[in-house]
């Protein structure tokens, strides 16, 4: 069932990183294609944009026990992992979503804290953040790879947010572009806003449970005024 907006009472907004705040998803989803179709197993960008927020254990071994009836071995997941993100490095560099940085300035604007919710743990991410949006995003507020033990679609990584910022679920609202990153968002209890900035299906997006759905970071930040009036719920 999905929340009210009017029961929210708005503190914090939580950001995924991928496919929210950089155009990056082109780049993993050739990647992994890559990195299967050279072992001859069959993968689509589909496939990748639909497990945006797996570990990357979990994808190979999904695809394995799928396609060849086991789980990899630690090994091969390290060689295939490696194999990708070496291929991934490779690529030109994503860009920036066009337009999140008026929906961070507003959202900043307006007195809300901002936090980072991703499942990639590279080394650089603070530096590389901190290029694109300077100043807007802290070490303390963000969640990483290196900070849970289970990743999207499981609710730890959103929990460990909230428990970061001293929010309760009502107090945030999560802004999404994964349908596993929605379901965990979701299954944390959080207002979740998807932004359909890929190749999915609205659907897969909604029936993962997105409580609003747009289509570009442009068509949030033009609603953002109207969500940040209403969910400030008064006690």
């Amino acid at each position: 069932m999905n929340k009210r907006l009017e029961d929210v009472n708005v503190k914090a907004f939580l950001f995924d990183m991928d496919g929210v705040l950089f155009d990056s998803m082109p780049n993993h989803a050739k990647a992994w294609v890559h990195a299967f179709v050279s072992l001859g197993l069959k993968f689509t960008d589909y496939d990748v944009y639909m497990r945006e927020g797996m570990t990357g254990s979990s994808t190979i071994n999904e695809v394995f026990g799928a396609q060849l009836g086991r789980c990899a071995t630690e090994e091969e997941c390290q060689r295939i992992y490696q194999f990708k993100s070496q291929y991934f490095e490779s690529l030109p560099a994503a860009k920036v979503i066009p337009d999140v940085d008026g929906v961070l300035s507003t959202i900043g604007a307006a007195g809300k804290e901002i936090f980072l919710v991703t499942g990639s743990g590279q080394a650089s991410l603070l530096d590389k953040l901190n290029h694109a949006f300077p100043g807007i995003f802290q070490k303390e507020r963000m969640v990483t790879a290196y900070d849970v033990k289970k990743g999207k679609p499981d609710p730890e990584p959103y929990l460990m947010a909230l428990v970061k910022g001293g929010l309760k679920a009502d107090q945030a609202i999560v802004v999404e572009n994964a349908p596993l990153g929605v379901r965990s968002a979701v299954a944390a209890g959080i207002f979740t806003i998807a932004v359909n900035t890929g190749i999915l299906r609205d659907e897969e997006l909604l029936n993962n449970g997105a409580d609003l759905l747009y289509h570009s970071m442009a068509e949030l930040k033009a609603d953002l005024p109207r969500i940040l009036r209403v969910a400030q719920r008064s006690f």
